[in-house]
């Protein structure tokens, strides 16, 4: 069977296809960048439009009884679900840098863990900025930044080391955000608590795509935005989770008035909260509450397993396409080769990347553009969201790379790079 028609089967057989439909589809063009921003779900422009007419432009203030104050606990329920945990264990506000600063404080005032930062070399540059920035603040230990010899993946042997040796509070992306490589959660989770160590997870560039479950792997803490694979919408607010016998030790470094325990008795001294709602700070987004509460339903409605395995599938199709068809031409895989080791993006490198991306973007003749993303300095990165990217999309996206280069397309593009790429 040639790779056409394979990929044209598998899209027929897909038990998610129906789900493409439930995103705004550009004509003539292929996304494969919702591991930074997910796709606009149909749905919610409705939701917002009547948020804003009815709820916010008729009912005014009487919306936050009748409508908004349910709304953020409502949508820690549902993450709950995805990530089974309890509704009780997570909030969901702020940034995803807000909440890491929130929750690495709390950890190091709380004197649970010997007070070491630790991160790696393949972990998100701001949450490491989070990281020295607290231990600036709090007169603790530099950071102790455990450098890899590849940005392909982790040396857990090195990891371990440092986690035996310096005990602390570590910093980890469960997928990073270059290469996709995925860490073993549990595995990495029973050796900290072996160790008197904790690792908080950033799964920004996992959830919605992983199949993450905080109970399985025995997981204390984690932070994630929900603007990537969950199609929350630009600076949608992202969640922070702490499991249930670890709450009460932590107290939060931002005492906002709804992380307090009657915010509406506006008492002239703080009282936290008793929960997890002891980390909410500032009032609720609600119109970005609005937008991700869609994007979170149809992950629910679709089925985290379900889109785990498709994403496997898509990524393994597209792995075989570029070892035969682009590594003899220069290009490099970037990506773990293991399943078990990989999220749900893959990375290519290139002398020519970033040129190659322009020709993406602007298409042949203004025909089939494809959206990827360029991290500097070298690499591609081509983003699977299983809800709506299919096996063809990645056969195009492939077939176009590979005439980019064998018509030498990408020489009309100069090396120079604007400042926001």
């Amino acid at each position: 069977m040639n790779k056409q028609a394979l990929a044209q089967e598998k899209d027929q057989q897909d038990p998610l296809a129906k789900f493409r439909s439930y995103f705004t589809q550009n004509e003539n063009e292929i996304y494969l960048d919702g591991n930074s921003l997910g796709k606009l779900p149909i749905q919610t422009k409705g939701v917002i439009d009547n948020l804003i007419e009815e709820q916010w432009g008729k009912k005014l203030i009487r919306s936050w009884n009748d409508h908004w104050l349910a709304l953020p606990k409502r949508i820690a329920e549902k993450l709950a679900l995805l990530l089974n945990a309890l509704p009780t264990e997570i909030v969901v506000g702020e940034s995803t840098s807000v909440n890491l600063y929130k929750l690495i404080h709390a950890l190091v005032q709380s004197k649970q863990f010997p007070n070491q930062l630790i991160t790696d070399s393949l972990n998100f540059p701001t949450d490491n900025y989070i990281l020295e920035g607290i231990s600036h603040q709090l007169n603790l230990p530099q950071p102790i930044c455990v450098g890899y010899s590849t940005d392909l993946k982790a040396d857990l042997d090195r990891l371990r080391e440092t986690i035996q040796k310096t005990p602390g509070i570590l910093c980890l992306s469960l997928v990073s955000y270059k290469s996709a490589y995925c860490y073993p959660m549990k595995e990495l989770n029973a050796f900290a608590a072996k160790h008197k160590s904790i690792i908080v997870w950033d799964l920004s560039h996992a959830v919605g795509a992983v199949h993450i479950d905080f109970k399985q792997s025995n997981t204390l803490a984690a932070i994630g935005c929900t603007y990537k694979y969950l199609n929350g919408g630009p600076g949608a607010p992202a969640f922070l989770y702490v499991a249930k016998p670890l709450i009460s030790k932590l107290s939060t470094p931002i005492q906002g008035w709804f992380g307090h325990r009657r915010p509406f008795d506006f008492s002239p001294t703080f009282e936290a909260a008793e929960g997890i709602e002891k980390f909410d700070a500032g009032t609720p987004p609600i119109l970005s509450l609005a937008a991700l509460e869609i994007g979170l339903d149809i992950t629910l409605e679709a089925g985290i397993q379900s889109i785990r395995k498709k994403s496997e599938s898509l990524t393994s199709f597209l792995m075989s396409l570029i070892k035969e068809e682009l590594l003899p031409l220069g290009f490099k895989l970037e990506s773990p080769v293991e399943l078990s080791e990989r999220g749900s993006h893959i990375t290519l490198s290139h002398a020519a990347s970033w040129r190659i991306c322009q020709c993406l973007l602007q298409g042949k003749n203004n025909g089939l553009k494809i959206i990827p993303d360029f991290r500097p300095d070298k690499y591609i990165r081509l983003g699977i969201a299983p809800l709506y990217i299919g096996f063809n999309d990645l056969l195009l996206t492939v077939e176009r790379i590979k005439e980019i280069i064998l018509e030498k397309e990408f020489e009309q593009y100069d090396e120079q790079r604007p400042t926001v790429t």
